[in-house]
């Protein structure tokens, strides 16, 4: 009898262990030892109303404080704690990153550490997940932060990013956002990008919605990002762009630049040509010569960077046995599976 009720014991931890949960909260965090305490608190108020399995997996981003020493006592004390710490800061994107692929929920929530969004909006995010889309963006309204400095220069930058990538949205930089796994597993994260997942989300073909949720002023702690990440929006739309429109047809871009200098360098030759015959001035003093030479070697150049372009998308896709598409769902057919990307 004892061997048997150990045995039962053993497939009831067993079990406990290899249930996934169904959502799976991701913190990337830098020097946050003050606001951890009161977080985790916040997190067990809101997600203990929920009524469904998760976790909660903090991703210290190289922190020089206590930060993982504290992160660490809670997660021996909870088992839905879990905890990364990086060898050394390596950024937002790249917690994020490590985050959602440590993760093991159906949805997929990010929040900041810093106590500014509240974990009481994570049922709201829910709500609309169930609703059916796919991303849920959250809008920090209200925003609790200095107008100038921050504010403003995010007005600006959202405007520019919803303008161009096509997926409008009032807060780009809001951390609190909600994802299912299926969309957010297949967008792959570099550089400084974690912003703008919600459009390559999009990309894969994931219906993306917005709602408010609250903004609380930073209390404790410093903040970590000043004014001069908005310029680098700037240089990180140039990627977006390049990804969402013309990363499976580079030749588009570059051909049509090609083709746009080629005309220019025709121009500049036939001015030329209409100089020396109704002008006589030789070829060798005009400028409108020097031109069409110019503009025609950037139109070759670009034509074979676009070809080039083409070669490495092709060598990326066929090498790896990647499609060209994501396929979501299959009724009848074992080929392609909803599991593997494409």
């Amino acid at each position: 009898m004892k061997h048997s009720h150990s045995l039962a014991v053993m497939e009831e931890e067993m079990q406990a262990k290899t249930k996934r949960p169904y959502l799976s909260i991701v913190i990337p965090l830098y020097n946050e030892e003050e606001n951890i305490e009161t977080l985790q608190k916040k997190l067990d108020e809101s997600l203990g109303r929920i009524g469904s399995g998760y976790e909660i997996i903090y991703v210290d981003d190289g922190s020089k404080d206590r930060s993982f020493i504290i992160l660490s006592r809670i997660a021996k004390e909870d088992k839905r704690v879990k905890v990364i710490k990086f060898r050394k800061n390596y950024g937002q994107t790249a917690a994020m990153s490590a985050g959602f692929d440590a993760a093991q929920g159906d949805v997929i929530i990010p929040l900041d550490a810093d106590l500014q969004n509240d974990p009481a909006d994570i049922p709201k995010l829910l709500e609309k997940i169930d609703e059916g889309y796919d991303v849920v963006s959250g809008w920090r309204k209200n925003r609790q932060d200095k107008f100038w400095s921050r504010q403003l220069p995010s007005v600006m930058a959202n405007r520019l990013i919803s303008s161009i990538t096509g997926v409008r949205l009032h807060d780009y930089g809001c951390s609190l956002k909600a994802y299912r796994a299926e969309i957010i597993k297949n967008v792959k994260l570099y550089g400084e990008m974690h912003r703008f997942i919600p459009a390559f989300s999009a990309l894969e073909g994931g219906l993306v919605t917005e709602i408010a949720v609250n903004h609380h002023p930073r209390l404790a702690g410093k903040s970590k990002y000043g004014l001069s990440r908005t310029f680098k929006v700037f240089l990180d739309l140039i990627v977006v762009k390049f990804f969402t429109d013309y990363a499976k047809k580079p030749i588009h871009l570059f051909g049509s630049l090609g083709l746009l200098t080629f005309f220019f360098g025709f121009l500049s030759a036939a001015i030329a040509v209409h100089q020396k015959i109704f002008n006589n001035e030789s070829f060798t003093s005009s400028s409108f010569l020097v031109l069409a030479v110019v503009f025609s070697l950037f139109a070759l150049q670009s034509v074979l960077l676009g070809l080039l372009g083409e070669v490495a998308i092709r060598t990326h896709h066929e090498s790896q046995g990647k499609k060209i598409y994501t396929v979501a769902k299959t009724v009848n057919i074992e080929v392609l599976s909803q599991d593997k990307e494409y």
